[in-house]
């Protein structure tokens, strides 16, 4: 459980596959007390990942509206932004693969990302795998989504005035806007 952690305006949290970045992020705008809009940005591609999103829908309390959003993220941030409502994005690394695969240019969407990072005035949690812990992968499209979650990772963090990296389900403090 959350306890001495808080939710800045703009939080990235950061973390491995299966870290419990998802759940502390869950935590951190549960505890902000406003309206929780989960917005999913991941396709059900096959059993496993149907699994996945199953589990995250079953943690979720009715509190939660959820929005699927693929690719518009900004799009669907601008709608769901509202007075009295926080935004947990889960996550941004799928995003980076379904632009990718739709052949889109990355870097520009989260350059757009970043504007309405920088003027939102709703809380906005954001969730992302960090990809750049393990070996440097065999094949040029891996590098390449590797290379393009990394530059999406840190660009993110910049505008972030709040970052955590999770390990374990214990998140760490990378950079705090108190």
């Amino acid at each position: 459980m959350v306890t001495d952690h808080e939710m800045g305006q703009r939080t990235l949290v950061l973390g491995g596959v299966r870290s419990g970045k998802s759940r502390f992020g869950e935590q951190l705008v549960l505890r902000s007390g406003l309206k929780p809009i989960y917005l999913a940005t991941g396709r059900v591609t096959d059993e496993e990942m149907h699994e996945r999103i199953a589990a995250h829908q079953q943690r979720r309390s009715s509190d939660w509206e959820t929005v699927e959003e693929p690719l518009a993220l900004v799009d669907a941030l601008r709608q769901s932004s509202q007075k009295g409502r926080v935004i947990l994005v889960d996550c941004l690394t799928f995003w980076v693969t379904n632009l990718m695969m739709a052949k889109a240019d990355v870097l520009k969407e989260c350059t757009e990302l970043k504007a309405f990072l920088a003027s939102s005035t709703v809380p906005i949690v954001l969730v992302s795998s960090e990809t750049g812990l393990g070996i440097m992968p065999d094949n040029k499209l891996a590098r390449e989504f590797g290379d393009l979650a990394g530059l999406v990772n840190q660009e993110i963090a910049a505008v972030c005035d709040t970052v955590y990296f999770v390990a374990a389900g214990l998140p760490l403090t990378l950079k705090s806007g108190q």
